[in-house]
């Protein structure tokens, strides 16, 4: 009949004396139905009413509490986490003298522990004149709880020295609080206690050892404890499927979910729901997370907030932001970390305005954002476009304090660095100071990379060195894409050795950027014998040496690496495709090259983007197929963009085709007027066809536009200083030492009899002496460069004049004077106002620069009439640097 009592009234504060005497006397009349009274209400978790007939009975009656009562009463404060009415209980049981048993005494252990109140449960615990393993496991479990791993796991050994053996409970106590502390070792001992102990086959301490290999990392012994469970329940299910997803083994996760829901004896719970659509989102599959969506639907939990929390968060990192805001809107009553998955979802799709949106919604119902909120509406500022919402999120993060927390202020530098604002990332990093992290650095490091200073990465590297922070692979890789970005073969060697010293060598990822600097600084041999220390290359390691080897015209190489990928089974990305269509088009296999195009997306399932298309075309150019390669560009199904026809116009100047670099070029000037390497290479185009009155007209157009060719650079680094030279660069701080070296250079080889010595000029083969007077350098210079093409040709080939004469030609050959050359120099005479500089070695030596000075000052005359002779440059810069 007690069972069946129901209470008559909510016990409050607003109701009258005289009310509440009327309605609670029948119940309060005898200490045996206040007991009975308070019994019902906490076995029907009537927490609070319980609570409350108690507070009206300790105030308005002389009642005796039974040990019962008292310990329904510690348990409700227990279930509602009430500190304050849980002491208030045990202020009273202290108060009326009441001596309690060792049951009541671990009722109040349990309540202390799981309100918080670690001190008071130590004190109380102190205090008992006797314990048993309820009273140990209690205290032990409430430090557990509460995050005090390190005491919790002290007081086990305390209770195995008292020589009280632990139960089930116990051990799942200690081992989730070793699974916090991350000592693997002592995991490992616990699991031999428990194997050893009794109840070691006891669901609750497996259970406890699945978590706990999670978290460790050890996701096969965790696997290994759940497949000898002999009866698994639905606790052990979801400590598998939670593990295998949190560690990435997201497939793995579904599978036994599935299996799980084969056995058709469990019922997902919510927790097993939000493990699943985690995998599916890691995954992004999204028909697989639609259909347990279905099954969710089916078992009640559509609108449940933990499983509705990571639903939304998966349809929004499939990019499904509509379903996304559906399933957001039909969670009852969404609490914080609902809210801050709706808004990272709409901030990894880097829409800041609506996450800006969600956010004052989210405030404006008083909920505090926490630090995950602000570094998702960080995260949604990726571009300078958004730099003012992103300004004012680090106001509030100001505001709220939340610029102490380390993480804060890494997700704030990245920001930053992603609104090309580099120096107040900078400032960022430096207000971290000491308190910098391994992320902060590589975050500094990364935008560092992305703006292109790599002498600034070299100088945080040293200050890391020296700071707690050592480099992990993260910063490894960002070290060596700078060396690779200068081509600086002496700092990328110091950077392998530390490698190696420090064990990095075995990451792949460190491995693939190694190979890739080696490459760019020109060391395909260091490069190929690290691909060969690889034991498991990925397609990143294959693509970068096969696009090293395409890009140094070894064109057989790549493709012979690129059978042996396929061999192996590594199946091609869209990097390593660009290199073997590079490879066919060094190699001339045209028809290799086109097949391979066309079968891209059927047998690779890659589609092709406007970098193959390019690569076709200069397969088809380079071959002398031009008119094929202008109607592979018109039948694209992309737009061709610059890069594609300047593909094609380079392709027109080495085969001189006029009309199709004409058409070329004008496509080119449609996107991008003032693009100067289309204007020099139809100058070039013209020049090459003797259309000087063309060349003379484009030119006067660009010189009104404004427009300059970019000059070439090159560098050299020597005794770690970069040293960086252009092309017809007067101002070289050095350039007097370095025409000095450059004249006894020459010397040198006058003495050693070279006949015929060839120097590199501008693209062409011409024998020029360095140590010839500055006006000669500087006027050969400027004709070669500017009015006419110039190519060496064996003197002996009389079609030599096809090419060396015309106005104001200019032609220096490595002749050896003898009578074998005499005709051809008759002929040459014949077709002036050819300049012919005759080049000879030891022989002659300087009488021959003497006599091909005199040619020059002789037939300067007869040339001017034919040339406009442009200002004399001054020095010779202008020479040294295309001589670099």
């Amino acid at each position: 009949m007690i069972r069946n009592l129901k209470p008559q009234l909510r016990f409050s504060s607003s109701c009258s004396q005289a009310n509440v005497e009327l309605n609670v006397v029948p119940f309060f009349r005898t200490e045996q139905s206040s007991n009975d009274y308070i019994s019902s209400l906490y076995k029907q978790k009537q927490y609070n009413e319980a609570l409350e007939a108690f507070d009206f009975l300790r105030k308005n009656t002389n009642h005796s509490m039974s040990s019962s009562s008292y310990a329904y009463l510690i348990s409700a404060c227990s279930s509602l986490r009430s500190l304050d009415n849980g002491r208030k209980v045990h202020g009273h049981i202290l108060a009326s003298k009441f001596q309690p048993d060792i049951i009541l005494y671990n009722h109040i252990l349990n309540m202390y522990g799981k309100c918080g109140s670690l001190k008071d449960a130590r004190k109380v615990f102190d205090d008992m004149p006797e314990r048993n393993v309820v009273s140990w496991t209690s205290v032990i479990a409430g430090y557990s709880q509460n995050g005090k791993g390190h005491d919790a796991i002290e007081l086990y050994y305390q209770m195995l020295k008292s020589g009280i053996m632990p139960d089930q409970f116990t051990f799942g106590s200690v081992v989730k609080a070793c699974s916090g502390g991350g000592n693997v070792g002592l995991g490992r001992q616990l699991h031999a206690q428990v194997v050893k102990s009794e109840v070691g086959s006891h669901l609750i301490a497996q259970n406890a050892l699945i978590a706990m290999y999670s978290k460790f990392d050890q996701i096969d012994d965790a696997w290994n404890v759940f497949s000898r469970i002999a009866t698994r329940d639905l606790i052990s299910w979801g400590s598998i499927i939670a593990g295998f997803s949190q560690l990435g083994y997201d497939g793995e996760a579904l599978c036994h979910f599935k299996e799980m829901l084969c056995h058709g004896d469990y019922q997902p719970n919510e927790y097993i729901f939000g493990s699943v659509f985690s995998a599916c989102s890691s995954l992004l599959h999204l028909e697989y997370g639609r259909e347990i969506h279905g099954i969710c639907i089916k078992f009640g939990l559509g609108r449940n907030i933990f499983a509705g929390c990571s639903l939304c968060d998966m349809y929004a990192r499939c990019g499904f932001l509509d379903f996304a805001r559906i399933i957001f809107n039909q969670i009852e009553r969404p609490d914080l970390a609902s809210w801050n998955a709706i808004i990272a979802g709409v901030a990894n799709n880097s829409n800041v305005n609506e996450a800006l949106s969600l956010f004052a919604r989210m405030r404006h119902l008083r909920l505090i954002p926490d630090g995950l909120t602000v570094r998702s509406l960080l995260c949604a500022c990726t571009s300078p476009l958004a730099l003012s919402q992103g300004m004012q999120v680090h106001s509030y993060i100001i505001k709220m304090g939340f610029d102490s927390s380390v993480s804060e202020c890494n997700t704030l530098l990245a920001m930053y660095a992603k609104c090309s604002t580099l120096s107040s990332a900078f400032s960022v990093f430096e207000e971290l100071g000491k308190n910098a992290d391994s992320v902060s650095w590589n975050s500094i490091l990364t935008a560092c990379m992305q703006h292109n200073q790599a002498g600034e990465i070299f100088r945080l590297l040293k200050l890391m060195l020296v700071s707690q922070n050592k480099p992990d692979h993260i910063t490894l890789i960002n070290v060596i894409g700078a060396c690779a970005e200068i081509a600086s073969m002496e700092m990328g060697n110091q950077v392998h050795c530390y490698i190696m010293k420090t064990g990095h060598v075995l990451d792949v990822y460190v491995l693939n950027g190694l190979i890739d600097m080696y490459i760019k600084c020109g060391s395909l041999e260091i490069a190929s014998e690290l691909f060969d220390f690889m034991e498991d290359p990925n397609v990143v390691s294959w693509s970068s040496l096969i696009v090293g080897y395409a890009q140094f015209g070894c064109g057989v190489e790549s493709l012979e690496l690129f059978r042996r990928m396929k061999r192996q089974g590594v199946m091609p990305n869209e990097v390593t495709l660009l290199g073997v269509l590079s490879a066919c088009s060094h190699v001339g296999l045209v028809e290799e090259g086109l097949q391979l195009y066309r079968n891209m997306e059927t047998e690779y399932g890659i589609i092709p983007t406007r970098e193959h298309c390019s690569c076709v075309v200069d397969l088809l150019a380079r071959a002398g197929h031009i008119h094929e390669a202008e109607a592979f560009i018109n039948q694209m199904a992309l737009d061709p963009g610059v890069v594609v026809w300047k593909t094609l116009l380079a392709a027109c100047k080495t085969h001189g085709n006029v009309d199709v670099g004409e058409r070329a070029a004008e496509n080119i000037l449609k996107i991008d007027p003032t693009n100067s390497a289309a204007h020099v290479l139809l100058c070039n185009i013209y020049a090459s066809s003797k259309r000087w009155d063309d060349v003379a007209r484009l030119r006067s157009s660009m010189k009104e536009m404004g427009l300059r060719k970019i000059p070439g650079q090159s560098w050299i680094e020597v005794k770690n200083r970069m040293n960086i030279f252009f092309a017809e660069d007067s101002n070289h701080p050095e350039r007097d030492i370095i025409c000095t070296i450059l004249e006894e250079l020459w010397l040198q080889m006058l003495d050693e009899d070279r006949e015929d010595i060839v120097v590199p000029l501008t693209g062409l083969c011409c024998p020029l002496s360095l140590g010839v007077a500055q006006n000669l350098k500087t006027q050969v210079s400027y004709f070669l460069d500017e009015l006419s093409p110039c190519r060496y040709v064996d003197p002996a080939n009389s079609t030599l004049l096809a090419t060396v004469t015309g106005p104001g030609a200019v032609a220096l050959l490595g002749l050896a004077v003898d009578q074998r050359r005499l005709p051809f120099l008759a002929s040459i005479a014949t077709h002036p106002p050819a300049i012919v500089v005759f080049l000879d070695g030891l022989r002659v030596k300087f009488l021959c620069w003497l006599l091909a000075m005199l040619v020059y000052i002789l037939l300067s005359s007869v040339a001017a009439p034919y040339i406009a002779r442009p200002p004399k440059p001054t020095g010779p810069a202008s020479y040294i640097g295309k001589a670099f």
